[in-house]
């Protein structure tokens, strides 16, 4: 019988908590900005607070989940067996509490007895030691002492079998303890892995640390390819639906043929990650800078190749609900959002399928010029198959075509992209299009009376953008000094006159109330409970300041504010324009 994800996620977190273990669930996808990357890429990444010596809010100190994970950077692998652009990470850590021997034994122990694997099949790595640490022998006694064979048990070098922050010192690292099995044709493949945190990285080396951390991840997919006997991750559960509307409408069978089996692999995983960027807590949406562009190559990647197996766009609508009722437990985010989602893909599909009968003509007549160029060379001239930078670039930027499609179509013509002349011009473009951020948080320039009025005023007006459009329009940028307020939020189309003025009556209307400004102290959790929001995250038990006006608003905030309504005298609508695809920008003052 089929072991589900479902089940795989209920044994995994179950069989801690029965260790005593507090699930913590699962956090954004997006990153906060505190680890320099856009995604959460592993499920210890929104943990390293707490493995770096900082209390967790719940004050346990042995803490489990499935944490979603985003990565993009072998992107073009997703289409084989194995590689997803989402996945999920099962993961359990020990904050100064149990170590090596209870880690061993229950890794071991869920292996065997809540899995089914062969303990002797099962192959383990450690860390073979070296000049600055020694071999631990520790593990590979604990691992022979559960009964894994001794030939079974490989000692590694550091590359292999040890983590620690690059570069950094003062900061706990060690060993790494990692579980293979074998698939059916007898390859060993990493399972998961347990990191022991034992030493802190000095200047000149490595000394034992007074509290040891414990650090696990096993792959969710992965292991359902294991449990199951399947050849690859694609053939579990969680794409058996989308598969099938898929070879339903192409009338290929998935593993049949080549290039529809890869289409489908990539339309199921790229709908996949989709759906979970667009629906998280901190949702984006596609857009040309950012996270929002690595959202918009994914989507777009999915629909070129939705047209590769000849089938309309309409077909990732269908495959994305598939995956909103599928993952609807663990995100239900997903279900809040579901419209929102659909008719976010919908617009993307309609943009795209745009661009690219737009931007095919433009890319021929570039092909065209350097073949006319080559016609009238000079003598001795050389003109070689490379499309420039500058052209890349506007194929981007003006038509919407991602560089890897200008890439792939060059090669298709027997052409080359001048890719370092595209990132030079795109980076031109981001400098061109930066807004100074200001000193103070939310993108205040100063804390001054009037910087504050116009920051009160900023909350009133999100507040009336969401009364009008609903409450997935959200703060995507804001800049404010004395003089105007500068807001950026997202919003796929030009406001029309009449809506422009509901917003600004809206903000004028509590204005004339004369509303007390109430600043109020509460967990994270307490305030999303009570409708709380805004563009601030933190744990749930961590203190947050929530500002209250009246029935208005309630937002999460840092503040500074005005304390009353009334001291914002006429709040007037300047401008809105567009600042990226997908987002809007307004300006306004008060008068």
């Amino acid at each position: 019988m089929k072991m589900t994800s479902e089940e795989l996620r209920r044994i995994w977190l179950d069989y801690y908590k029965s260790k005593g273990h507090v699930d913590i669930g699962a956090v954004s996808l997006i990153g906060d900005g505190s680890t320099g990357v856009m995604f959460n890429v592993a499920g210890m990444q929104p943990l390293m607070p707490y493995l770096l010596g900082k209390k967790h809010p719940s004050g346990k100190t042995r803490l489990c989940n499935v944490q979603g994970c985003i990565r993009t950077i072998d992107i073009e692998s997703v289409g084989d067996e194995s590689h997803c652009t989402f996945f999920e990470m099962m993961g359990n850590w020990s904050l100064g509490d149990y170590f090596k021997k209870e880690k061993t034994a229950w890794t071991f122990e869920l292996l065997t007895k809540k899995f089914g694997f062969d303990k002797d099949k099962i192959h383990s790595t450690v860390f073979e030691g070296n000049e600055k640490v020694p071999k631990d022998e520790e593990t590979a006694k604990l691992l022979e002492g559960l009964g894994i064979k001794k030939e079974h048990i490989h000692f590694l070098p550091k590359e292999d079998n040890w983590w620690e922050l690059e570069g950094t010192v003062g900061t706990p690292c060690g060993p790494d303890n990692e579980w293979f099995y074998p698939l059916k044709n007898g390859k060993l493949v990493e399972i998961g892995n347990d990191v022991y945190m034992q030493y802190e990285k000095t200047k000149d080396g490595y000394i034992p640390l007074k509290n040891k951390n414990v650090d696990t991840g096993f792959g969710l997919e992965r292991c359902l390819v294991f449990l199951n006997g399947f050849k690859d991750v694609y053939q579990s559960d969680i794409f058996e639906k989308p598969i099938k509307i898929l070879e339903n409408a192409c009338g290929k069978k998935y593993g049949e043929d080549e290039a529809y089996t890869r289409a489908m692999r990539i339309i199921c995983d790229h709908s996949r990650t989709t759906v979970m960027l667009i629906g998280d807590i901190k949702g984006i949406l596609p857009s040309n800078v950012g996270a929002g562009y690595i959202l918009r190559r994914i989507m777009r990647r999915a629909v070129r190749y939705t047209k590769k197996i000849n089938l309309s766009c309409d077909i990732l609508l269908q495959v994305a609900e598939t995956f909103i009722e599928k993952y609807k437990e663990g995100y239900p985010n997903l279900v809040e959002k579901r419209d929102f989602i659909l008719s976010e893909i919908k617009k993307e599909c309609d943009k795209f399928e745009k661009a690219l009968a737009d931007g095919e003509k433009e890319f021929n007549k570039v092909i065209a010029g350097i073949e006319r160029h080559k016609q009238f060379a000079k003598p001795g001239e050389v003109v070689e198959n490379v499309i420039s930078g500058k052209a890349a670039f506007r194929l981007f930027d003006t038509f919407g075509f991602p560089i890897e499609l200008t890439e792939e179509l060059a090669c298709e013509h027997g052409y080359s992209v001048d890719t370092e002349g595209y990132k030079k011009c795109f980076e031109e473009h981001q400098e061109k299009s930066k807004a100074p951020a200001g000193n103070f948080k939310g993108g205040l320039a100063d804390d001054s009376e009037a910087t504050t009025r116009l920051h009160t005023a900023t909350h009133i007006m999100l507040a009336g953008l969401r009364k009008l459009f609903g409450t997935q329009i959200e703060q995507k940028g804001s800049n404010i000094t004395p003089e105007r307020l500068r807001f950026d939020f997202n919003f796929e189309r030009k406001m029309t006159p009449e809506e422009l003025k509901q917003v600004e009556d809206f903000v004028n209307k509590a204005i004339e109330r004369a509303i007390p400004v109430e600043r109020l102290e509460m967990t994270f959790k307490e305030a999303k409970e009570q409708g709380g929001y805004g563009v601030h995250k933190a744990d749930e038990n961590e203190k947050v300041s929530v500002y209250k006006i009246g029935d208005v608003d309630f937002q999460i905030c840092g503040g500074p504010h005005a304390k009353n309504t009334s001291e914002l005298h006429h709040f007037k609508i300047v401008k809105e324009e567009s600042s990226s695809s997908g987002i809007r920008r307004i300006k306004a003052v008060l008068d």
